[in-house]
């Protein structure tokens, strides 16, 4: 995914999480058992994603192989929330919508595209939320029973010759819809960064930033319609399917 921001505020993200992560004296937390997780409030107030697990469903996961993951869920996965880290939640959540309307989306039958490479800005952090929820991965996930089926490998592809920043493609009809992700239209990290580790910020500043750093996130799922695009595409044929691997 495609992140609309200058590189040096991805260099100054990487710092001001490192804040998010130290005890601050005031916080919320404060006198909680900080052996336990403590998050905000409107984390559970975020829609959840279900899908079908076919694979979970045939070794005893879970009945039906119905599976929910939650912001939660992924924020856990990700170690911090974040614009990237809730961008591709949301990116996620709503190309699922679109590409299976009102069926339940298939966990391990979704191919993946990201435009960017794995090392470009943060799509490698896309690609790992995106690979959680839908099962895609790489050349690293389950190989699949003796036959192949419920094979993971090779469905998430990196540095695809795409016109949005993800697409998303169902194996069994070939349909696609592509997915644009714009932050800015919401946000302005770079000035809450800089409202911490710039030069003139202040001590209340640098208190105050973890809870504004999740104001933040929390505006982009406020306004989801807004930074999320999805793009519509006709079905693939399985000749141009081939074609375009």
């Amino acid at each position: 995914m495609k992140i609309r921001l200058e590189k040096q505020t991805w260099r100054l993200l990487a710092i001001a999480l490192i804040s998010v992560l130290t005890p601050v004296s005031g916080t919320a937390n404060e006198g909680k058992d900080h052996s336990q997780m403590h998050y905000p409030a409107f984390f559970d107030e975020i829609d959840a994603i279900v899908l079908e697990d076919a694979l979970g469903g045939f070794i005893g996961t879970s009945q039906g192989g119905i599976i929910e993951i939650t912001y939660v869920d992924t924020v856990k996965m990700a170690g911090h929330s974040c614009a990237v880290v809730g961008g591709a939640y949301l990116a996620a959540r709503k190309g699922l919508k679109a590409l299976y309307k009102n069926e339940l989306p298939q966990r391990g039958e979704i191919k993946v595209e990201i435009r960017q490479g794995p090392t470009q800005d943060n799509a490698g952090v896309v690609g790992s939320v995106l690979s959680n929820i839908t099962g895609a991965t790489t050349d690293f996930g389950f190989g699949g029973l003796p036959g192949g089926r419920f094979n993971r490998r090779n469905l998430l592809h990196y540095s695809a010759p795409i016109d949005t920043d993800i697409r998303l493609t169902r194996l069994d009809t070939n349909r696609q819809v592509g997915v644009n992700y714009h932050p800015e239209k919401a946000v302005n990290p770079k000035a809450i960064l800089m409202s911490a580790i710039g030069p003139e910020a202040t001590p209340e500043d640098k208190k105050t930033f973890p809870k504004r750093f999740q104001h933040m996130v929390k505006q982009l799922f406020d306004q989801s319609d807004r930074v999320i695009e999805i793009i519509e595409y006709p079905a693939l044929s399985q000749k141009d399917q081939d074609t375009h691997g």
